[in-house]
């Protein structure tokens, strides 16, 4: 593609390295692109509480698509400039659907408070026997009644044991299921947005405004959740370590995470 005018890139997995951490050489890259006059942004399935350890990281605070497209979060101001929920009629359908069609699997929500770090609204809140698929210290467990009784932009099923990719081929059989399947770890959890969300929707809310086509976009990323918005950018780009669903609908693939994948190509244009 000619020279991109907004990168995205998703974070675990392709922006962070293993240890959680962004590469020297990555974030030179990063920054050399943004002198160059490129926009960054963020396209992730965190979050927006999660964002901040990414931003410090980078020394700046890009736009971020948070919660697989559901929210559109700015850490500078610690701001949500949009959010799309499940409503709660939603969430019981989805609910009794879920666990009828994967049998001992439990359930989870992720709200939204009024900013990202609201301690007056508990945001990730779990039904009794719901097995974190990694360590979540902001846990809260209420009643299955209490968990389907408010809006949440994203209903997280698990079932330790199981692969995240069979989960949600079970469910995708079901074409009553009012939620956008898709999994960013295949360690027995799927995640639930609103209908016709992704990251892809997420994107074009943000270059819209900015008079950019999803044509100007470059976007990184490594599991099923980043392949609407692999497939719809102008050059997608898959991680050496990305999931093969992934890597079948990216333009390209570039090395791991933990070897500077997305500095690589983003040096053949600002460095």
């Amino acid at each position: 593609m000619t020279l991109p005018a907004l990168i995205a890139s998703d974070v675990d997995g392709t922006l962070l390295a293993d240890d959680d951490t962004i590469s020297p050489r990555t974030r030179a890259a990063i920054h050399a692109a943004v002198d160059g006059g490129a926009h960054f942004i963020l396209a992730t399935g965190r979050p927006p509480r999660w964002v901040a350890p990414v931003v410090d990281q980078l020394g700046f605070a890009p736009t971020a698509v948070c919660a697989n497209g559901a929210v559109i979060y700015d850490p500078a101001t610690d701001r949500v400039l949009s959010a799309h929920t499940l409503s709660t009629e939603t969430l019981t359908e989805l609910a009794a659907l879920a666990t009828r069609v994967i049998p001992g699997a439990g359930l989870a929500v992720e709200r939204l408070g009024a900013r990202a770090h609201d301690a007056a609204t508990p945001q990730f809140v779990s039904a009794p026997g719901y097995e974190h698929a990694w360590l979540n210290p902001d846990h809260t467990e209420v009643s299955l009644a209490d968990l389907l009784s408010a809006p949440a932009i994203k209903l997280l099923i698990r079932k330790t044991g199981a692969r995240s990719a069979d989960m949600a081929a079970r469910l995708a059989e079901h074409p009553q299921f009012a939620g956008d399947i898709t999994f960013s770890t295949d360690n027995g959890l799927i995640e639930v947005v609103p209908p016709g969300i992704s990251k892809a929707t997420g994107i074009a809310e943000v270059i819209g405004p900015l008079g950019l086509l999803a044509g100007d976009v470059l976007a990184f990323g490594d599991m099923p959740n980043d392949i609407p918005m692999l497939r719809r950018a102008g050059h997608g780009v898959a991680m050496g370590n990305a999931h093969p669903q992934a890597v079948a609908a990216a333009d390209e693939v570039t090395t791991a995470n933990n070897d500077d994948g997305l500095a690589r190509v983003l040096e053949r244009w600002w460095l």
